[in-house]
């Protein structure tokens, strides 16, 4: 599946989100395996929110990418990433409808780019998670959260063993021999 895949501007690649932490994302670059931070201030993009503009509305990029495996056998797209025309003439045997005007070459490349980072590195499932297992899933993390912090409230909450400490008792002392 795709959701968890990322790509981050300014980075090259793409990534698997690992873990979140705060105000950042642990990714895993799919090039080197390599883990690093993803912080807020960068653009990220999960695969699954993508799509090519069609004549018709918009293709998701999961089902390009199926279409792209389908014509390809599975196996990596061998093109000339440089030649413009030729990403465009591969790209309408794929994706006839595509709208011509709105997705350039550059996009193109992207795309294939992407296609075969995914099918090195073992990626060759391109469905995406479906909105109603996301929200599954994050009720489920939502509550272990509340679960967690649950325990932290009655753990502090326990009476403590300790006694409190009585208060000091102060004794006054009189000198001796005075009469009043």
């Amino acid at each position: 599946m795709i959701n968890g895949v990322l790509s981050i501007s300014g980075k090259p690649g793409l990534f698997k989100l690992v873990s979140r932490g705060n105000n950042m994302l642990i990714v895993e670059s799919l090039i080197d395996k390599k883990r690093q931070p993803a912080y807020g201030h960068e653009k990220i993009v999960s695969l699954a929110d993508v799509a090519i503009y069609t004549e018709d509305g918009d293709k998701p990029l999961s089902e390009v990418f199926t279409l792209i495996k389908e014509k390809e056998n599975t196996k990596k797209v061998e093109i000339d990433l440089k030649d413009k025309e030729a990403l465009k003439s591969y790209f309408a045997s794929v994706l006839p409808e595509f709208d011509k005007e709105r997705v350039y070459a550059n996009d193109i490349k992207k795309v294939i780019s992407w296609y075969n980072l995914l099918i090195e590195s073992g990626e060759t499932d391109f469905s995406v998670q479906e909105e109603g297992e996301t929200a599954d899933n994050a009720q489920a993390e939502k509550q272990a959260a509340d679960k967690k912090r649950e325990a932290k409230a009655a753990a502090a909450q326990k009476p403590t063993t300790k006694r409190a400490a009585a208060p000091k008792k102060t004794a006054t002392v009189r000198k001796a021999g005075g009469n009043g």
